[in-house]
């Protein structure tokens, strides 16, 4: 199911790999990253994942979902800015090739587009749409109510759970959208595409 998405994203200059499940993208990226220090986006993909305590056996892994000992969320999130390789999901992902993701604090839209040596996306089947109207539709409609439900925010999209209403809520999530239509310059990305659902 990955093969059109898979073969524009390398086209666009994105290094791709393809797993049937969680446990093996889990196992490749303990492969690939050691002995380093490593930011965490707010993702339910990689907390489905268990990358946390996987990762963190050979890695410093710097999350605000789940602070150090004395730490607060805000200065995990400034640690996870200085590492050098840097995780996330996304909430859409176009088989054209477009990464879209939608951020409350904005750290994970930054973080994906500026500041780090590798990058990776690590997105499960059910983030595919076939084109960028699709999955910006699929990040706003579908990924943004069930994030705002699992946050339990006063917002239309969570009480109803169908759509974005585009609401005027102070406790709104949908704050900033950040769009890839190629991978930024300066860093290395890489897109792990797993056959399995994965996160909103």
């Amino acid at each position: 199911m990955f093969t059109k998405v898979s073969e524009n994203l390398k086209a666009l200059g994105y290094q791709v790999s393809v797993f049937d499940t969680a446990d093996q993208a889990a196992d490749y990226l303990c492969g690939r990253i050691q002995n380093t220090t490593v930011g965490f986006g707010g993702s339910v993909t990689l907390q489905q994942m268990g990358l946390l305590e996987k990762l963190g056996k050979q890695n410093t892994v710097l999350w605000h979902w789940q602070p150090a000992e004395g730490r607060t969320g805000a200065q995990m999130r400034e640690e996870a800015r200085k590492a050098p390789v840097y995780l996330s999901s996304v909430n859409g992902l176009a088989e054209t090739g477009e990464i879209i993701n939608i951020d409350g604090t904005g750290n994970r839209v930054a973080e994906t587009v500026y500041g780090h040596e590798q990058v990776y996306f690590i997105v499960g089947k059910n983030k595919l749409a076939p084109d960028y109207e699709q999955a910006l539709w699929r990040a706003r409609n579908i990924a943004a109510p069930k994030n705002a439900q699992r946050l339990n925010c006063k917002t239309p999209c969570a009480a109803e759970g169908d759509r974005c209403y585009d609401c005027k809520s102070p406790a709104r999530i949908c704050r900033a959208l950040s769009v890839l239509w190629r991978p930024p310059l300066g860093a290395r990305y890489e897109v792990v595409l797993v056959n399995q659902e994965l996160g909103y």
